[in-house]
């Protein structure tokens, strides 16, 4: 009798161990209802691409950076010299060439327009800049531009296109936002 006591003793304690396991394993299996919050990944910009056209004729602008942050500095091209007190229609393309093929990542911001914000620096030499296109709410997107000369000389043109800026804004100094890509050129401005 002894004997049969210690093996109800024995069973019932393994019984309860297994009740107590599975019922951890249950509560530990629970569903969360918590969603995970999506993290979206920047995209790389390798390439930025500035195309101005005018009756006078065009001007590319071009900045490669095929390393993204690495050691390497980028590669700077200007073709042509913008003519004095002319007004270039323009437009930004944004490449990925670290991939094959590359990826224009242009689309992705003009398809998230209402989350980025191209904004421009010039000097006196350059009258103005203003975006021609902006998203859904009426806001500038910058993509495309309008670009005036004034007299003969040096300028120096910076482009950086910001990620979750506030919109509207005032300009860069109160958009906020993080830094996608910034890059500047020098042009000439000839008669």
């Amino acid at each position: 009798m002894k004997t049969i006591k210690i093996t109800l003793t024995m069973k019932t304690i393994k019984i309860t161990f297994l009740s107590l396991l599975s019922s951890l394993l249950f509560i530990s299996c629970e569903k969360d209802d918590k969603s995970p919050e999506l993290i979206q990944e920047e995209e790389l910009i390798t390439s930025v691409i500035v195309t101005l056209n005018s009756s006078e004729g065009q001007v590319v602008l071009s900045s490669k950076d095929l390393d993204g942050d690495g050691p390497n500095v980028p590669v700077i091209s200007v073709v042509g010299a913008l003519k004095q007190n002319t007004i270039y229609n323009g437009t930004i393309q944004l490449l990925n060439e670290s991939v094959s093929p590359s990826e224009d990542i242009t689309i992705e911001v003009k398809e998230e327009a209402e989350e980025h914000q191209f904004f421009y620096d010039f000097n006196t030499i350059i009258k103005r800049i203003e975006a021609t296109d902006v998203d859904k709410n009426n806001n500038p997107l910058g993509i495309q531009f309008e670009l005036e000369t004034g007299a003969i000389g040096s300028a120096n043109i910076g482009f950086t296109l910001r990620h979750l800026p506030t919109k509207p804004n005032t300009g860069i100094t109160t958009a906020g936002g993080e830094t996608d890509i910034a890059v500047t050129f020098e042009v000439s401005v000839v008669e």
